[in-house]
């Protein structure tokens, strides 16, 4: 089960690729008097204005022309510090100075914060934007498309290479990872087998669940080492949706999935770290652990993802 699309390492893929680069952080004044959400500055006489939580207002002095990446507090918020490792909520904003035009907006989907972690593993085109900023603050960066993306740009929100960019990063709030809900094993779906091997899951007597509920329920404790999220694990699994006739995937009739933990929905993440090797376990994946508002597959959009996994291995 890959990470679901809308983490920003997914829309931000190509920045991964792309070579090391030369940040400078300037600061900017703000209009801010500090006592409200206000995020307003200027930056290459591009006007930034509206408050964080809401999409910014950007009003163009022509086309961007830039030849280097410039970092630029906007706003700066009062909260903690980001350091190395931290996880933080982030709002995302994506211009192209070309076109003058917005290439991409988390506030589109309802201002539904992206997830990243403030480490060397970053996009470097990120890095500044969150690492040593503080919570609350609205970061702005300009680059060229080749820079931001790599040779080829990104063609699925239609920066060219030879574009440049303005991002806006809000950085929200510290992320507060979620914790399952430890239930039995009668409030979630029967295991059906064959030849001792799960084939389906069995909803009769399983209400139709609501969005935000986060359950497991440990159906056999293993006896091996406790799993983490940094951690490479080797599991089999079948998955379904609420009163699905077939499960959408699965991996006891194949080979088991080998994949590190971190990279995988997160509601195996959160619903995995800290069992045991040799564990069987039911999960209940709410929509926002698992695909979100997007349809992936034959999975519905906003779909609460069902899961039995046998942890087989973690290393």
């Amino acid at each position: 089960m890959s990470r679901r699309p809308r983490r920003l390492s997914a829309v931000l893929l190509p920045v991964v690729l792309a070579t090391t680069l030369a940040t400078t952080l300037v600061a900017c004044g703000s209009d801010s008097d500090g006592g409200d959400d206000s995020a307003s500055g200027t930056i290459h006489g591009i006007t930034i204005s509206g408050d964080i939580g809401s999409a910014p207002e950007v009003k163009w002095d022509g086309k961007l022309d830039v030849d280097k990446t410039e970092t630029t507090v906007v706003s700066e918020g009062d909260g903690d510090t980001i350091e190395d490792g931290d996880q933080v909520q982030v709002n995302l904003w994506i211009g192209n100075g070309y076109t003058q035009e917005q290439s991409y907006s988390s506030y589109d989907k309802g201002g539904q914060e992206e997830t990243v972690t403030a480490n060397d593993q970053l996009a470097p085109v990120f890095k500044d934007a969150v690492l040593g900023q503080k919570i609350g603050s609205r970061v702005a960066v300009t680059a060229t498309g080749s820079d931001a993306f790599g040779e080829s740009g990104n063609t699925s929100i239609g920066v060219a290479p030879t574009d440049t960019v303005l991002i806006i990063v809000d950085l929200m709030e510290e992320f507060t990872p979620p914790t399952p809900k430890d239930v039995p094993s009668s409030q979630l779906p029967g295991i059906v087998e064959k030849k001792g091997e799960p084939v389906s899951l069995d909803f009769k007597g399983i209400d139709e669940p609501k969005s935000d509920d986060f359950l497991r329920s440990v159906v056999k404790e293993g006896t091996g080492k406790t799993v983490t999220k940094d951690m490479t694990i080797t599991a089999d699994y079948l998955g379904m949706v609420y009163d699905a006739k077939k499960p959408f995937d699965e991996s006891y009739s194949k080979e088991p999935l080998e994949q590190p933990l971190s990279g995988l929905v997160p509601g195996w993440i959160y619903g995995l770290e800290g069992l045991k090797v040799g564990s069987r376990v039911l999960l209940q994946v709410p929509p926002d652990l698992g695909y979100g508002a997007q349809a992936n597959g034959s999975i519905p959009a906003n779909s609460t993802l069902y899961f039995v996994l046998d942890i087989l291995d973690a290393k």
